[in-house]
């Protein structure tokens, strides 16, 4: 799999100059890019390893010299990023599963399996499930009984889709995702521990012991389009209703979404993101590394939480949030300018005390 610089220029949307028919297979970083391979030189700090490669072509930024750096081609875009999106499709090999039905994979006969339809070696596809056209499935995979999966998904080796669920078009799931396994909801006979500490705000705590009784997750979970959901993350199947995450929803790795949780669309979560139920996230919303949402709050719209915040309370649309408990950025970055100013306000408050001291006689 080869493309001319002109091939890529024009599937990009972007501008060239140079030799258009000098023909790349791969991507690179500057200084090991050979001369088969585009050289990704972004930024004029990237390009500077340019001369430690033998790369022929590079995709830099508007404006750039690109003869200075002895190429042969060159792409251009005004938000080099952002091409690297199409870019990196048209160079994605992807994940080498073949294609057909595997042998060896088992397929209850209710099931219903669309057209071009990929299922790899050791995979289950319970009674009732439907896999749209075009999906390929990889080994060891498990979908469940009566789980609808849409067309064209992309499913990673070990992927679990459980009981009833309910996925839209164009899911990409990495190795180890589980979408429905059941929400962690347990309750005892009598107010808990817990229930008290929440009323008190501490004062009370967890005095007398009792066991936990199971809650039963009877809702699923309903995932919209284009949602793609990074390795080992999980999704809790809702307790009466489904848990939701909205179209275009990306969840990285180690991401955990509680029962009854809706994430609305086109939201991050980045990795080791936890959320506990009942909690609603907006759209367009961007959840850093770390994060933690407790149960039954609010995220508005737009919102941005800074990595490794735990957010106690409903935040505003468009709010952006940092620190543990979460508060407003700015208020954070304040706060945390008087902490490390701590040290000297307290040596120069004892040697306040000091001068005090000595002009009172007290010394």
């Amino acid at each position: 799999m080869s493309y001319t610089i002109a091939e890529i220029a024009k599937s990009l949307g972007v501008s060239f100059e140079g030799d258009g028919d000098l023909r790349v297979k791969g991507v690179a970083e500057p200084a090991s890019a050979g001369p088969d391979q585009l050289a990704m030189a972004m930024k004029a700090e990237y390009a500077a390893g340019l001369p430690e490669g033998t790369a022929q072509a590079a995709m830099l930024w508007q404006g750039a010299d690109w003869q200075s750096f002895g190429l042969k081609a060159a792409i251009f875009a005004s938000r080099p990023r952002f091409v690297m999106s199409g870019l990196s499709a048209m160079m994605d090999h992807g994940p080498g599963f073949g294609g057909g039905i595997h042998p060896s994979a088992i397929i209850d006969p209710s099931a219903q399996i669309g057209d071009n339809v990929t299922i790899g070696a050791l995979s289950v596809i319970d009674a009732g499930a439907q896999i749209g056209d075009g999906c390929v499935i990889g080994p060891q995979c498990h979908i469940g009984w009566n789980a609808t999966l849409g067309a064209n998904a992309l499913l990673h080796s070990g992927v679990k889709i459980c009981a009833r669920v309910s996925i839209g078009d164009a899911l990409i799931a990495h190795p180890g995702v589980v979408i429905g396994s059941d929400g962690f909801s347990f309750v005892t006979p009598e107010t808990s521990g817990v229930e008290k500490a929440r009323a008190s705000l501490g004062e009370e705590g967890n005095d007398t012991p009792q066991s936990w009784a199971r809650i039963h997750s009877l809702g699923s979970v309903t995932v919209g389009n284009n949602v793609e959901i990074g390795a080992n993350a999980c999704v809790d199947r809702g307790t009466v209703r489904d848990t939701v995450i909205h179209d275009g929803c990306k969840l990285d790795n180690l991401v955990h979404v509680g029962h009854n949780v809706v994430v609305g669309e086109d939201t991050l979560l980045c990795g080791q993101v936890g959320i506990a139920g009942s909690s609603v996230i907006g759209s367009n919303c961007v959840l850093g590394g770390q994060v933690g949402i407790s149960d039954n709050i609010i995220i508005g719209d737009r919102a941005i939480i800074g990595g490794g915040s735990g957010v106690l309370t409903n935040v505003p649309a468009g709010r952006v949030m940092l620190g543990y408990p979460a508060i407003k950025m700015d208020n954070h970055v304040e706060s945390y300018k008087g902490f490390r100013r701590l040290p000297r306000l307290f040596r120069d408050v004892a040697e306040l005390k000091k001068a005090v001291s000595k002009l009172t006689g007290n010394d």
